[in-house]
């Protein structure tokens, strides 16, 4: 059956590909790495050290989603072929349906891994932190900030990954002035640090009775989740720590206390609030935490050697500094200035359909086209 064979045919292409991920990942290295580390979970004293316990779990959890990912790979290529040949054998066309959706799954996945192996970076394996800042531009870059809000959080969904609020300010009419996220899941940062700049919106405004176009900014700022082995020294003199009551999103606990904490780094200007967790005390830790995943981000985009070196930074969220635009009217399309990546399916790219984006911006860096 000629539909078959076309589909045995590009089943064939696509096996090149996922033997070069093998050597990509380096996949037995990776499975005697995975061995050794699980050895050592069963050592009967392996708990009692906690600091390097946690660090043997967490890669364990890496290397083992690395080997996991490949060998399902193969094991899907083995199951269509046979789907395919059974087909073939009793002439039943019923099973293309499901053998192709396979396939294009199958396709998909590839080309996710593929992806993934771009991911080098010290800490892409990390989650990552999203921090949304409303323009100039009063409620209507209010609004777009919380449309970026939204789109993240959608895209986090796509991929099972899970988000908690950390912080949430609510706009004066509509919209977010700021908030902040935790996206937890593995490589989150590594696929999201592409995002991290000034997003452009220009659509007729709901908030003009005239019917005006409007452009805004919203900037969003995304940093890795570093745990609290990071070797970062912050004096107590070097932080103001004020404590607000707090508002938005939060669940029950919010407006009750004055448990909300936000502290700036004086030498750099850095600001950092948490207001979502049960006390105080919480959110003071999850604060510094934040402020220690800053300064550790900004130190090594900046190739500086210490922490005190950091000057802090000044982003314009304005003309000239964005790096995507989404165009609403007269036409729709989202453009990536940095790949020149596009979509005109602006409704889909709202609902977090950004892998493309990322994807772009991926290869992208790899060739050395982007710093």
């Amino acid at each position: 059956m000629l539909q078959f064979e076309e589909l045995k045919q590009a089943l064939t292409d696509l096996r090149p590909e996922i033997d070069n991920l093998k050597e990509a990942i380096d996949y037995d290295g990776k499975k005697t790495e995975l061995n050794d580390l699980e050895e050592q979970a069963q050592d009967p004293y392996f708990w009692n050290d906690a600091e390097r316990s946690q660090k043997v779990m967490q890669r364990t959890k890496v290397v083992k989603s690395a080997v996991e990912g490949y060998e399902a790979l193969c094991t899907g290529y083995d199951d269509i072929m046979t789907m395919i040949e059974i087909a073939n054998e009793e002439e039943d066309e019923s099973l293309y349906d499901e053998a192709k959706a396979e396939f294009d799954k199958l396709s998909s996945n590839v080309e996710s891994q593929k992806l993934t192996t771009l991911l080098s970076g010290e800490y892409d394996d990390k989650n990552a932190i999203l921090t949304f800042h409303a323009g100039a531009g009063g409620t209507e870059a209010q609004d777009w900030a919380q449309m970026l809000y939204r789109m993240y959080t959608r895209w986090a969904e796509r991929h099972g990954f899970k988000y908690k609020i950390l912080d949430y300010l609510d706009g004066d009419e509509a919209g977010i002035k700021s908030a902040s996220i935790l996206i937890e899941g593995l490589n989150a940062y590594g696929f999201l640090r592409s995002e991290n700049g000034v997003h452009r919106l220009v659509r007729v405004s709901p908030f003009d009775a005239s019917g005006r176009r409007h452009t805004s900014f919203a900037s969003l700022e995304v940093m890795p989740e570093i745990g609290e082995d990071a070797q970062v020294e912050i004096r107590d003199e070097d932080i103001k720590v004020d404590t607000y009551r707090s508002s938005g999103a939060g669940g029950q606990h919010v407006n009750k206390t004055e448990s909300a904490i936000r502290i700036t780094h004086l030498p750099t200007g850095i600001v950092v609030a948490c207001q979502n967790e049960r006390s105080q005390h919480q959110n003071r830790e999850v604060a510094m935490k934040m402020l220690v995943s800053k300064l550790i981000q900004i130190k090594e985009q900046a190739h500086l050697e210490r922490i005190e070196d950091i000057k802090g930074e000044q982003m314009q969220i304005g003309w000239g500094s964005q790096i995507r635009s989404y165009v609403f009217m007269p036409y729709t399309l989202a453009k990536d200035h940095r790949t020149n990546f596009e979509s005109g399916n602006i409704g889909a790219v709202m609902d977090g359909d950004l892998d493309g984006f990322i994807n772009a911006y991926l290869k992208a860096k790899s060739l050395g086209q982007i710093d």
